[in-house]
C-alpha cells in the first residue's frame, strides 16, 4: 500500500516539476476508520470510513501555492497541479518559503491487528461498569474506534518517506445526574495499540467519572483569594496548548507579538519544568515520524529545568524569523517531565486552592493574561479535596504562573496522546463569579 502511495505520490511531484514549479513537495494519504457508537447506554452505529487525500505544494520564483483534494486519480491530480502552480504563481514572493533537503530516506510502521470483536466487547463492557460503579452518570456519547493510515512524502530535493500507523481510539462524554441535580459535561479520550486493558481503568477515566458525581452538588468561592492552583493532566491544554499557540509558533514569532521572542536560552520557567514535544516518546501512540515540511521527526524541549530552550518554528517560521526550526510539529503529543512530589503531598500542603479538572475560557492575548470559569474542579481546605466548585473564576498570567510553580507530581497520566503530571502554580486569583 504505502509503495502504491509513494507512486501516487512521485507522479503528481513529475507533473508539479512539469508545470513550471522550482520546487515541490507532495504528501498522500490514505485511512480507514472502523467506529462504534454509543448512545444513550446504548449502541446506535457501526460505519467504516475511507478518507484519501493528497496535499501539492509548489514554490515559483520564491512563491507559494497549496492545493488539497481527497481523490487519487490522475484527472484529479492533474487539475489540482494546475491549480497549485497557478496559485504560486499569482501569489507574492517571499524569500523564507522552501522545502527540505534531501537526508535519509525513510520508513516507519507502527502497527497493530485489528481486533473489531475486541474492541466491541471492550466497549460493552465499559457502558456495563459505567452503570454498575457510577450509576448516576449518563453517557452522552461513547466512541470507539479502529484506526489505520499510511503517509507517503516526496519532494524535488529527493526526500522520500513514508509511515503506516494502526491503533485504538476510545472517546466518552458524559455527564452525572441526580433528580433536578446535573453536573457539568465532561469527556475524556484514550488511544492504544492494544485491548488488554478495560477502557475503565485507562489513563484517568474513572477517577474522572468520579469527579464527576461529586460535581452533582458545588459551592462557590466566597469572594476571593489568591493561592495555588493544581493543574490537572485533563487541564493541560490551558498552559500547554496555549504556551505553543500564543509565545512558540510560527504566528505569534512571525507576528512579533510573543512576549518570548527574544527570551531563547533565558530562564521563562521554575527550574522544576521541563516541557517538551515527544512524538516519538514509547507512551504516544501514532505519534509523527515527519514533518509536514520534509524532516524527520525527532523529540526535542520547548523549556529544558526552566530555560527556554526551543520556539515550535516550521521550516517557514525559522526562515522568516532567523531562528532554529522545531524537530517536529507534533505540538498535540507532549510531555512534561515527573515532579518529586507524590500528588497527595501536594494537595496535603496547601491551605487554600484549588484542583482544576477543566477550564473555559479565551486564550490570552500577547501579554499573557487569562481569565474564565473553573469546570469540574474542586476546593482544596487545610490540606484536604473538600467541596466542587461551581461559578468560580480563574485570573492569572500564564508566564508568570510559570515562574511561580511550587510542585510537580510524581505521578503522570498516561493517554496515548501526551504524558502529563500534575502541576501546582502560586499566585492565581480565584473569585466567586
Amino acid at each position: 500500500m504505502a509503495d502504491n502511495l509513494t507512486n501516487i505520490a512521485e507522479y503528481a511531484l513529475e507533473a508539479l516539476e512539469k508545470a513550471g514549479a522550482q520546487k515541490a513537495a507532495c504528501k498522500v494519504s490514505r485511512g480507514r476508520k472502523d467506529e462504534l457508537n454509543v448512545e444513550a447506554n446504548e449502541f446506535s452505529l457501526l460505519r467504516t470510513l475511507f478518507d484519501d487525500s493528497i496535499t501539492l505544494r509548489a514554490i515559483v520564483d520564491g512563491k507559494k501555492g497549496i492545493a488539497v483534494v481527497n481523490k487519487l486519480d490522475k484527472d484529479s491530480i492533474n487539475q489540482a497541479v494546475a491549480d497549485c502552480v497557478a496559485l504560486a504563481s499569482s501569489s507574492s514572493p517571499d524569500e523564507a518559503e522552501d522545502i527540505a533537503p534531501k537526508v535519509e530516506n525513510k520508513s516507519f510502521d507502527s502497527m497493530c491487528g485489528s481486533d473489531m470483536d475486541g474492541l466491541f466487547n471492550r466497549t460493552k463492557e465499559f457502558i456495563v461498569q459505567t452503570k454498575d460503579e457510577f450509576p448516576k452518570i449518563i453517557l452522552e456519547g461513547v466512541s470507539s474506534e479502529f484506526n489505520s493510515f499510511q503517509h507517503a512524502y516526496v519532494n524535488s530535493n529527493g526526500a522520500q518517506f513514508t509511515n503506516a500507523a494502526k491503533y485504538y481510539d476510545f472517546n466518552s462524554m458524559f455527564t452525572a445526574k441526580d433528580g433536578e441535580a446535573v453536573s457539568s459535561f465532561n469527556y475524556y479520550g484514550v488511544r492504544t495499540q492494544s485491548l488488554t486493558t478495560a477502557f475503565m481503568d485507562a489513563g484517568l477515566q474513572r477517577s474522572i467519572l468520579a469527579d464527576s458525581v461529586k460535581s452533582l452538588k458545588t459551592r462557590t468561592v466566597d469572594g476571593k483569594f489568591n493561592g495555588k492552583v493544581i493543574i490537572a493532566p485533563t487541564c493541560g491544554d490551558m498552559v500547554w496548548d496555549t504556551l505553543i499557540q500564543c509565545f512558540l509558533g510560527d504566528y505569534s514569532m512571525v507576528s512579533g507579538s510573543s512576549r518570548w521572542k527574544d527570551a531563547l536560552g533565558s530562564k521563562v520557567a521554575d527550574p522544576k519544568l521541563t516541557f517538551s514535544a515527544s512524538p516519538l516518546n514509547p507512551n504516544i501512540i501514532g505519534g509523527e515520524r515527519f514533518t509536514a515540511d520534509g524532516f524527520v521527526s525527532s523529540n526535542f524541549d520547548f523549556i529544558k529545568s526552566g530555560v527556554l530552550n526551543s520556539f515550535g518554528l516550521s521550516l517557514y517560521g525559522a526562515n522568516k524569523t532567523n531562528n532554529m526550526r522545531a524537530m517536529n510539529t507534533a505540538f498535540s503529543n507532549v510531555e512534561v517531565s515527573a515532579g518529586t512530589t507524590p500528588l497527595a503531598d501536594m494537595i496535603k500542603g496547601i491551605d487554600k486552592g484549588v484542583l482544576l479538572g477543566r477550564f473555559s475560557g479565551a486564550a490570552p492575548g500577547p501579554s499573557g493574561d487569562i481569565s474564565g470559569v473553573a469546570k469540574n474542579s474542586f476546593l482544596i481546605e487545610n490540606g484536604q479535596i473538600t467541596d466542587a466548585l461551581g461559578e468560580t473564576m480563574l485570573s492569572f498570567n500564564i508566564l508568570d504562573a510559570l515562574m511561580n510553580i511550587s510542585a510537580i507530581s510524581a505521578e503522570r497520566s498516561i493517554d496515548g496522546h501526551s504524558v502529563l503530571p500534575w502541576c501546582c502554580f502560586d499566585g492565581i486569583t480565584v473569585s466567586g463569579k
